[in-house]
């Protein structure tokens, strides 16, 4: 399958215009406490957006959701397209409805141009023959994504999330810090890095939320090894079925026309390990294409069926 320009033009604002901004996020429902430029020993200094909710008193303890591209979720006069996931009002909506156990959400803002890199699996990638390395090189810069060797460091930045992050997050907030009640979600590359952290870290996250999952890495089908690289990883890394929930998504317009196939075989995986409706879902939307807009709109889904009651 070969992209169009305009195609190509949507991917790269997505993922690079949008970490630009650098505009503190003001909610409508509950407010946020912004970390700026978090540092790390392991990957680039980053900003974290914690959202709380209307009803965090401090008193009773929160689930904890981690979503990538934290600067795309919560206000949309500060993003690049003026759009945003708004969870916010998503979370309060379904909270007030009883339909959500309470939860807060880290929004951890992208690295910019390391965005691609530190979102990457690294194994599924290492695992390649050097041809097929090779390869994934120049497909991303002819895409305009990699300059030089092309390296994924995202086993640097899980280790980020689980090892700096979240042991910060664990002793400033009142939330629950165990497997069942600790998630993590995103779009796009976003949501191949939800993936990958639940197969890496299943002591740690209890479910992940996979929106429009970028299975092909780079930007074309055509002589590109890594979905079938990734199909392998998930073959013998999935993590316990009757212990981890895993949510899978996608359309068919834009970027996200070169997702339906590959999730096809990535169900089929992931029904061969045992996973059941009650720990797995995925959906597809015909129509929607590869937008914050886009996720907004099916949210209610990945969240009741990670956080519901």
């Amino acid at each position: 399958m070969r992209l169009s320009a305009a195609i190509f033009l949507l991917f790269l604002l997505l993922s690079s215009s949008a970490q630009a901004q650098a505009t503190q996020q003001k909610p409508i429902a509950g407010r946020i406490e912004h970390i700026e430029n978090f540092a790390s020993k392991l990957v680039e200094p980053r900003n974290v957006d914690v959202w709380l909710p209307a009803n965090y008193d401090g008193k009773r303890r929160f689930s904890v959701l981690y979503m990538h591209d934290g600067q795309m979720l919560f206000d949309s006069t500060t993003t690049w397209n003026h759009q945003a996931w708004n969870v916010d009002d998503v979370v309060t909506r379904l909270q007030k409805t009883g339909k959500l156990q309470d939860v807060i959400v880290v929004g951890v803002w992208n690295a910019g141009s390391r965005r691609h890199a530190n979102y990457f699996p690294q194994k599924p990638f290492v695992q390649l023959t050097t041809a097929e390395r090779d390869t994934v090189q120049q497909q991303l810069r002819q895409a305009g994504r990699s300059t030089d060797a092309f390296q994924p460091n995202s086993d640097a930045y899980l280790r980020f999330l689980v090892t700096e992050l979240k042991p910060l997050i664990d002793r400033k907030y009142r939330v629950y810090t165990d497997r069942p009640h600790t998630f993590v979600a995103g779009s796009s590359m976003g949501g191949l890095i939800s993936m990958y952290a639940l197969c890496e870290y299943p002591q740690v996250f209890g479910g992940a939320a996979c929106l429009s999952t970028h299975w092909p890495g780079t930007f074309t089908l055509r002589n590109n090894p890594m979905p079938a690289a990734f199909l392998r990883y998930l073959r013998t890394n999935l993590p316990d079925p009757r212990t981890h929930k895993i949510y899978f998504d996608c359309g068919d317009q834009t970027l996200d026309a070169l997702y339906p196939a590959i999730q096809r075989e990535v169900d089929a995986v992931v029904q061969a390990r045992g996973y059941t409706p009650a720990s797995w879902q995925t959906r597809y939307v015909p129509g929607a294409n590869h937008s914050e807009k886009a996720w907004n709109q099916r949210l209610d889904g990945p969240l009741q069926f990670l956080l519901g009651k």
